[in-house]
């Protein structure tokens, strides 16, 4: 009998599966990667009797690999708020899973243990800029504002990491972030402990600089699109930028191109006025996906480019 965790390489699936493993302590089999990674599925083959965990991965995009490992036999666990699609029904498989823009898998996980480590759910759901429920959960932990300052600084550190096209342009492996957060019960104490957070601060502001000197290729008080280059400092920052536009231009939906060899990789934030219609809009091309809130889309052609702008401009208009 085997135990995996598989779990995307952001915020949201680092922290969530740092509280099932703070609450549940096992050795097991780490699957993960970039953000975009998230056919994690595939690379799993199990037998009758082991057990998965899944994490921040929609069931929608696994549901082909989900069913072959509980064909296998493996029992399987799924929190998300992704997409999902429908879920199969098998006595192997448990899901939680909520598609509420304004919820995080590591808030559901929280749900799930009843608050016992809210504080990484925090880091997590500051990470996904979920900002108002990450100072509603924070509330209930008789935070200093210093001290939930720092847990929002960690959860942009830790979600920047994640973005890359491969783990090479990452400044850590998610699994060897997961492996170093796993020894601390508070996220304080990581913080004040280890270096990683001083890393990533420094390259984040960096990357963002690079960024921030960047004009929109068109924008209106409803719609933004940028256009980045193929860089590996652009493959890092576009997710923490969209978040940081969407901070700043609340009312206005804003997307990310990226460019890479023959197209681009998208990332779309709806306005935080009203959180809805990314994956609505994301799901329109081949390799779309992601939550109401955010979405994004892996690889989109460059023949689909004036496709997407358009199709994005409509779901936003003002």
């Amino acid at each position: 009998m085997r135990f995996y965790d598989i779990f995307n390489g952001d915020a949201d699936g680092i922290c969530a599966l740092q509280q099932l493993r703070l609450e549940e302590p096992r050795a097991s089999v780490l699957v993960t990667g970039v953000k975009r990674d998230v056919r994690l599925l595939e690379r799993v083959t199990a037998a009758a009797g082991d057990e998965l965990t899944v994490l921040d991965i929609s069931l929608k995009t696994n549901a082909r690999d989900l069913e072959r490992l509980l064909a296998a036999g493996a029992r399987v666990r799924y929190f998300d708020h992704h997409a999902a699609g429908e879920a199969p029904r098998h006595a192997g498989l448990k899901t939680y899973i909520d598609t509420a823009p304004d919820t995080c898998t590591s808030l559901i996980v929280d749900r799930y243990l009843g608050g016992r480590q809210r504080a990484w759910a925090v880091v997590a759901a500051f990470g996904d800029n979920l900002t108002e429920p990450a100072q509603r959960a924070a509330g209930d932990l008789a935070l200093e504002p210093i001290e939930v300052a720092r847990l929002r600084e960690l959860g942009e550190c830790i979600n920047y990491n994640a973005y890359g096209e491969t783990v090479e342009d990452l400044h850590y492996h998610p699994a060897d972030l997961f492996e170093a957060v796993s020894h601390y019960r508070d996220p304080l104490d990581f913080i004040e402990s280890e270096p990683i957070l001083e890393v990533l601060r420094h390259a984040l502001a960096d990357d963002l600089g690079r960024a921030a000197a960047l004009a929109p290729e068109q924008a209106s008080a409803a719609a933004a699109v940028y256009l980045l280059p193929d860089e590996a400092w652009s493959r890092r920052i576009h997710g923490f930028f969209a978040n940081r536009l969407a901070q700043e231009h609340p009312g206005r939906a804003h997307a990310l191109l990226v460019a890479r060899r023959g197209g681009y990789t998208v990332s779309v934030r709806a306005p935080l006025d009203s959180p809805r219609g990314a994956d609505v809009l994301c799901l329109q091309f081949e390799t779309g996906g992601g939550r109401q809130g955010a979405a994004g889309i892996n690889r989109l052609p460059e023949a689909d480019c004036q496709r997407f702008v358009e199709a994005f401009t409509r779901a936003y208009a003002a």
